[in-house]
């Protein structure tokens, strides 16, 4: 069961997951709520992936799905507390030249554009 908190920091939607990020029911929370904050107008947003114990490649899908409607929107998605087993999994599939991770919340927080949406 993937677990999903939200949280904002300014103009940046914090989206803490924890469990296993896969496909499935469990996934169209995650969905629903990208596409939530950009009906808001929210396009800014933070993975934090420090609870998550495991990716397989419909969670990938996932978060490159959500990366690409934030794009389009003017926005952007970025990694925060990336495990070392999912940084590898990065690393595998080239993903790791798409997505920005940090490691510290202020830097991701800092790294988007500040006011307006």
């Amino acid at each position: 069961m993937l677990k999903l908190n939200r949280r904002d920091r300014g103009n940046v939607a914090i989206l803490e997951l924890g469990g296993r990020l896969m496909g499935g029911p469990d996934s169209d929370h995650f969905t629903r709520e990208i596409k939530n904050l950009i009906e808001q107008g929210r396009v800014h947003v933070v993975v934090d992936l420090s609870g998550v114990a495991w990716v397989n490649s419909s969670g990938l899908g996932l978060l490159i799905a959500a990366y690409t409607s934030l794009k389009e929107k003017g926005g952007g998605l970025k990694l925060l507390n990336v495990s070392r087993r999912i940084e590898q999994i990065l690393q595998v599939t080239k993903l790791s030249t798409v997505f920005e991770a940090y490691t510290d919340e202020e830097a991701v927080v800092g790294s988007f554009p500040k006011g307006g949406a």
